[in-house]
């Protein structure tokens, strides 16, 4: 269980240093409403989550319970929203966090 709360944390990381990379190559971003839009439409995504990234970005998981399929966005502070990954075989859990230590 720790194994994959690190993945989590490091993939969280990753997430985090390519939405920074977004800002510089916007060509995978929209307005934020054509974005949901898309994905609710096209993919019955909705979102699962949603985080503070650097300098002001907002970071939202969205995914379907039904297909599988998600998609992590990134909001800048001008309002664009950028795709920074996708993917398939989204699972909800309820993990309880491990003590401290």
């Amino acid at each position: 269980m720790k194994k994959s709360f690190l993945n989590m944390t490091i993939g969280l990381g990753i997430v985090v240093l390519a939405a920074q990379q977004v800002n510089a190559q916007s060509r995978n971003c929209a307005p934020r409403a054509d974005v949901i839009k898309r994905l609710s439409e096209g993919y019955g995504e909705t979102r699962k989550g949603i985080g503070i990234a650097g300098q002001g970005a907002v970071m939202e998981l969205f995914a379907s319970d039904e297909t599988g399929s998600w998609t992590i966005t990134v909001t800048l502070p001008d309002g664009a929203t950028c795709l920074v990954a996708s993917g398939q075989s989204y699972e909800t859990l309820a993990e309880a966090l491990p003590p401290n230590a």
